[in-house]
């Protein structure tokens, strides 16, 4: 099941344009601020929920009554819920600052973080993708506080649709760091930038075998390993293939929006589920590798081949399918892999660029619907 992400939100001067005297207590004071509906909506498709997290001083008080406040606030609801726009919740503090209203012993009063400590404290929630969108400075020492990204409208020329390309751009990123007593692996990646792979497990061969996973996936991908290779290549080969599963996995988020199988030729349909996959067939001189997966989060892998020789530039070619099925295991991908040929270099090259050609396919987005008709990848 993959992490909520979050989008706090503040309200006036940020949903809405505040008055002067900072109260909207009546109809004649509602006006949107300028690009805030398509800016959430883009936001929904992304894969973002929505909390309302407002101060709304002395609310309540003959100064300011509830009914003032609450006819303007539920035309907003409405106006923002006919666009498809909804909050999971709505929090509001009526308190002054004098007041020091807690809860649990934590300030209610943004920027304390009194109302949402049950967002600090649920396992669902990924906190590290979550943001909060205000248009005062104590906006941003809320976002701090709540360990989100935050972000000021109208500072350094903020505006909605900033904040929306800034979100939504750097959502498939990962940095993955696996350390045990037989390696230290870091790998960064991002899987909407293209560049030349950066790779350094100290196994020369293997190093050249992920770059072409970096290079054709078309992704930037940064590999780095110290690891016991003075006994052998199995845990340097093993431990870098769970940490780019897993940083696969993380880079892909709620999966929104993704091929999921990737565009295939009627022939790459599979049979028992009649669904296309995310299929490859890849030549390599006498060689010929077959890749076909689905990014399901259910690993699986399947692999038929033999390599004449049981070795090639020091690498174990034992070790070329016990990557892959490392990689589906951290990564929860369902992969098909078979290859033949006569060339043990050009065959285990040609498996990792097929595999990485039919990630390419499948990684690739085509918009913001989920490829599942459960609801989740």
């Amino acid at each position: 099941m993959s992490l909520r992400r979050i989008l706090f939100v503040d309200r006036d001067g940020t949903l809405i344009h505040e008055p002067a005297d900072e109260q909207i207590d009546s109809f004649e004071k509602l006006r949107l601020i300028d690009g805030v509906i398509p800016a959430l909506i883009r936001l929904r498709d992304a894969g973002f929920e929505f909390v309302l997290v407002s101060n709304q001083d002395g609310m309540g008080t003959e100064r300011f009554s509830r009914a003032s406040f609450y006819g303007p606030h539920r035309l907003l609801i409405q106006i923002l819920a006919s666009a498809g726009i909804v909050f999971a919740e709505e929090l509001i503090d009526t308190s002054y600052p004098h007041e020091n209203a807690l809860r649990d012993g934590v300030p209610t009063r943004k920027p304390g973080i009194g109302m949402v400590l049950h967002y600090l404290r649920d396992r669902g929630v990924d906190l590290a993708r979550s943001a909060m969108v205000g248009d005062r400075q104590s906006d941003l020492e809320f976002a701090r506080n709540l360990g989100v990204r935050g972000f000021m409208l109208g500072s350094d020329g903020e505006d909605w649709k900033s904040i929306v390309d800034a979100l939504c751009s750097s959502g498939r990123c990962a940095q993955v760091e696996r350390v045990t007593r037989e390696t230290r692996v870091r790998v960064t990646l991002d899987l909407d930038r293209a560049t030349d792979p950066v790779i350094a497990t100290g196994h020369g061969f293997f190093d050249h075998m992920l770059e072409q996973l970096g290079k054709h996936g078309g992704f930037a991908l940064t590999v780095t390993c110290a690891g016991d290779l003075h006994i052998d290549e199995h845990h340097t080969v093993e431990d870098c293939a769970l940490a780019i599963g897993q940083a696969l996995r993380e880079a892909l988020g709620d999966k929104r929006g993704i091929a999921r199988y990737g565009e295939a030729p009627p022939r790459t349909v599979d049979d028992a589920t009649d669904r296309p996959c995310a299929a490859v067939v890849l030549p390599m001189d006498e060689s010929l590798a077959e890749a076909v997966l689905d990014l399901s989060d259910r690993a699986y892998f399947v692999f038929e081949g033999t390599f004449p020789r049981a070795e090639v530039g020091g690498l174990a070619t034992e070790l070329v399918p016990h990557f892959f099925r490392s990689l589906c295991t951290a990564g929860g991908i369902n992969l098909h892999l078979k290859v033949h040929g006569e060339n043990t270099h050009h065959m285990v090259e040609a498996c990792f660029k097929a595999v990485a050609r039919a990630l390419r396919m499948a990684i690739r987005c085509e918009g913001s619907a989920l490829a599942s008709t459960k609801g989740t990848l």
